[in-house]
């Protein structure tokens, strides 16, 4: 799977993604500072799903109807790193299929994925 991954989101979860052999565009690596509304664009414009622990992104989704590839929200604070990582991974491993064209959410104890309002 492709993802264009926010410069929030911890490098570890980048690397564990990495070696789970998905095709990874992270932020961080090729330019920092970029609105929320240029991720997003770039999400679009490479047409992969964005990995993101920036809430704002549901309010650009929901609110403010923007279009998605697909959005994947984490939500694992107070964990490591590693075990974010580890998370994360094993929700796409299952999950990967429903994730494009839809908006997740990856906490500690679910998998929320909804389909987004049109």
């Amino acid at each position: 799977m492709k993802f264009l991954i926010d410069e929030c989101v911890d490098e570890e979860i980048v690397e564990q993604l990495r070696r789970d052999n998905h095709t990874i565009i992270y932020v961080a690596e090729i330019e920092m500072g970029i609105s929320d509304d240029e991720v997003l664009s770039l999400s679009n414009q490479s047409n992969v799903v964005l990995l993101t622990a920036d809430k704002d992104f549901g309010e650009l989704i929901f609110r403010q109807r923007k279009l998605s590839h697909g959005v994947i929200l984490i939500r694992l604070h107070g964990l490591t790193a590693k075990r974010k990582a580890e998370i994360v991974s094993e929700a796409i491993t299952k999950h990967q299929q429903e994730m494009v064209n839809a908006f997740t959410v990856i906490s500690h104890n679910a998998v929320r994925i909804r389909t987004k309002v049109e």
